[in-house]
């Protein structure tokens, strides 16, 4: 059977045997989604081309180590890997504009000249992590609707179809998960405001 027929979780088997080919197979099948995910949050296409490349090597590096639990999950699961990596990228250049040894300068100091889409994106990354910090306690099958639809960009067909159900069950699901989250948000004491 040729690799490209193969489902991901598959391709993942095959690569933890041994066969490089099947990781290339995943890379071309989700590359674009991928990027287009982490360009998304740094509107940088070389910022994102170097984020799109950290991400992949920590996926490699999960896979050899046996970190990542096969679950049919490969998207999702590389999504919440590149948008980590995101998170990781907006905090070091966080800490860089924070920092100077004379211990004068502060955030605050170039708050006129902030670029606004900086500002945005920082913000965003920190709402992006408190939704995985809350997604974590939702049902499988809620947080499986969740997480295509946000982090995938996921129609509610692609999820019917990706998660075998009807579309009025996979709205019903992302229908209670976002009822959840709701209460996840007022239990944790989480704001996804700005």
């Amino acid at each position: 059977m040729k690799l490209g027929k193969l489902e991901d979780h598959d391709l993942v088997a095959q690569y933890r045997s041994g066969n490089e080919q099947a990781f290339e197979v995943l890379i071309r099948r989700h590359q674009k989604r991928i990027f287009l995910q982490i360009y998304s949050k740094v509107q940088d296409a070389d910022v994102a081309d170097d984020l799109f490349q950290e991400t992949f090597i920590k996926i490699i590096r999960s896979l050899r180590k046996s970190n990542y639990e096969e679950k049919g999950k490969f998207l999702p699961w590389a999504i919440r890997v590149a948008n980590n990596t995101t998170l990781d990228h907006f905090r070091r250049e966080s800490r860089k504009k924070e920092f100077r040894p004379s211990g004068e300068f502060t955030v605050f100091d170039t708050y006129g000249e902030a670029d606004q889409s900086y500002e945005q994106e920082v913000i965003e990354a920190q709402i992006n992590e408190d939704l995985y910090k809350l997604i974590k306690f939702l049902p499988e099958d809620q947080r499986k609707v969740l997480e295509l639809r946000i982090f995938c960009n996921y129609s509610f067909k692609e999820i019917a179809e990706e998660t075998d159900v009807s579309i009025n069950t996979a709205l019903g699901r992302m229908r209670y998960a976002v009822s959840n989250m709701q209460k996840l948000m007022v239990k944790h004491n989480i704001s996804l405001e700005f």
